[in-house]
């Protein structure tokens, strides 16, 4: 026989309503009550109230979700992710809230959003039956379809650019922090350098960036501030070696260290995130190139790696970014609905005076 609350009930001697708030409300009992109650229960193989039953009668799941652009497995060895699902993490914790990663396949989306409209409708159906009472979106415009089959659920959405389409977001200063990487190049005479950007792709796919309307709300950010600081004399190209890993870095710097005259041997490669920049440095010291010495490599991030490597980069309050996105869902007293962190510039060795030629 499958038991359920009003048989429990029945068994504990109690009211349907007392077996509810010992699973869902157990301040609204005596601790004694709730030991017998929950005892009972525990007898009869009855282990509480159906979830799914539950959000249908409050309208409520009790768990936040954070949509996941970049792959579920690749949150957990990502410094960025890790350090925002943590501070996720650690505001749902405190409020009782669960937090559930809702996955989407941005490089399938991105393909299907321009050549098949049913593949795109298959790509948002985790986000469409996601089951959670608000959303946390990092990396997508407040544009996009997947935000759009979030809004128009009704769902709260927390968005990581100053969106109007959000109805709150907690936003880095990305055009500054790479303004002052910029600047920081353009004060050791760097003038012709290489951008490396991760785009929706497969890894290790290098290419010019052609279509810089196409690029993550980031990613063209920083393209911003790099040429802000670098001033109007600065040669810029643009590449990417696809999705934001090392095996993309290492690939675009290939690219930028090849033969193509149109890059005219770049004195520095300022990367969007440590990760790309990982990879850069990987290729250069496979072709005996010394950061810092022979060429210049940057950045975004901060995080371990960055240490390792002695990489000039970007310091960014990512941990505090998940804290204030979940407050701003789960903590209604939080009146800043609109937030822009600020970041900070790290220089370490892998950057050098400008030398006459990229040193390759």
């Amino acid at each position: 026989m499958a038991h359920t609350l009003k048989s429990v009930a029945e068994a504990a001697g109690v009211s349907a309503a007392a077996v509810s708030y010992a699973f869902n409300r157990p301040d609204r009992i005596s601790a004694h009550a709730r030991a017998h109650i929950l005892d009972v229960a525990q007898r009869l193989g009855y282990a509480g109230p159906d979830p799914a039953a539950r959000s249908l009668k409050t309208r409520r799941a009790g768990s936040i979700g954070v949509v996941v652009p970049v792959g579920m497995s690749y949150v957990f060895r990502d410094h960025y992710f890790a350090e925002l699902l943590t501070g996720v993490a650690e505001i749902a914790e405190r409020r009782g809230a669960g937090m559930t990663l809702v996955p989407f396949d941005l490089d399938a989306a991105e393909r299907a959003r321009t050549h098949d409209e049913d593949g795109l409708r298959d790509t948002l159906d985790a986000i469409r039956h996601a089951l959670v009472d608000g959303v946390i979106v990092d990396g997508l415009a407040g544009d996009h379809p997947a935000v759009r089959v979030l809004i128009d659920r009704g769902l709260p959405v927390v968005g990581s650019t100053a969106d109007p389409a959000f109805s709150s977001s907690v936003a880095i200063d990305d055009v500054a922090g790479a303004r002052a990487i910029g600047a920081h190049l353009a004060a050791l005479g760097h003038r012709d350098v290489v951008v490396v950007l991760a785009t929706p792709g497969p890894s290790g796919v290098a290419r010019d960036v052609t279509d810089e309307d196409a690029l993550l709300p980031y990613s063209s950010h920083r393209l911003a501030g790099f040429r802000e600081g670098l001033g109007p004399g600065a040669r810029v190209r643009v590449v990417t070696g696809g999705f934001n890993d090392t095996g993309s870095g290492r690939a675009a710097a290939a690219l930028a260290l090849s033969d193509d005259p149109s890059f005219a041997d770049p004195t520095a490669l300022l990367a969007d995130s440590d990760a790309l920049a990982g990879g850069i440095v990987d290729e250069l010291r496979t072709r005996g190139i010394v950061p810092g010495r022979d060429l210049s490599v940057t950045g975004f991030d901060d995080g371990a790696l960055a240490t390792d490597l002695d990489l000039t980069t970007v310091r960014q309050p990512v941990r505090d970014r998940g804290r204030l996105m979940a407050r701003m869902l789960l903590e209604p007293d939080v009146d800043e609905r609109h937030v822009l962190l600020p970041t900070e510039l790290v220089v370490r060795g892998s950057t050098g005076h400008a030398r006459a030629t990229g040193g390759r």
